[in-house]
């Protein structure tokens, strides 16, 4: 049985040691921190200061700083490169494939909150920003693609440039980021379902 000073030691001991986090804990901590001070702004030793651990320790999860962020871009992007490559969104007519790929861009938007933020909030600054952007604009490109097939398809207007449309429906949808709250009275569902609402049939009361 051990004695009293050595409970005592090996309780300090378990005080001084780092906490047990994992790649993905210091990830999310991370976001949460370049969210908040910007990416430029964020130093290894404020990171290190948010996570209660040493520099050298976060080294144990990660090379460096920019590694993290090419997590955290990887991550939205990703969910959101997936939405593209699912049944519903190669088959089927072009205005049922769009407004898939509007709900669940939502759905990745919410399920993803901040990695999301982090993305709208790039700036270019490195070469992991500038290919982030450019992923980005593929999938606008391939969203505005379907806008322009839904047109000739006679199921949307044709008489505004489906890259405006592009820009205003994801200009709406990107804005979610500074005020949805998770958690709250309104659910991702109804949220998706009031997006897909305003996007095709507007403001206008239903005859």
């Amino acid at each position: 049985m051990p004695s009293t000073t050595e409970t005592a030691s090996s309780a300090a001991g378990a005080k001084r040691g780092r906490p047990g986090y994992d790649q993905q804990s210091v990830l999310r901590i991370a976001v949460d921190v370049f969210n908040r001070h910007g990416y430029d702004a964020t130093s290894m030793g404020i990171l290190a200061d948010n996570l209660g651990i040493s520099k050298s320790a976060i080294y144990h999860h990660v090379p460096s700083k920019g590694d993290l962020l090419k997590l955290a871009l990887d991550h939205a992007l990703g969910g959101l490169e997936a939405i593209l490559e699912a049944p519903e969104a190669t088959s089927g007519a072009a205005d049922a494939r769009l407004e898939f790929v509007l709900r669940q861009t939502v759905a990745v938007l919410v399920d993803r909150l901040p990695f999301v933020t982090l993305l709208l909030r790039l700036r270019g600054n490195t070469e992991i920003e500038r290919n982030a952007l450019e992923r980005r604009r593929t999938f606008d490109h391939k969203v505005a693609g379907l806008i322009s097939n839904a047109g000739d398809e006679g199921s949307l207007r044709q008489d505004i440039d489906p890259r405006t449309v592009t820009r205003l429906l994801f200009g709406m949808i990107n804005s979610i980021v500074e005020w949805y709250k998770p958690g709250g009275s309104l659910s991702p569902e109804r949220l998706a379902d009031d997006v897909i609402t305003m996007a095709f049939d507007g403001l206008h009361s239903q005859p």
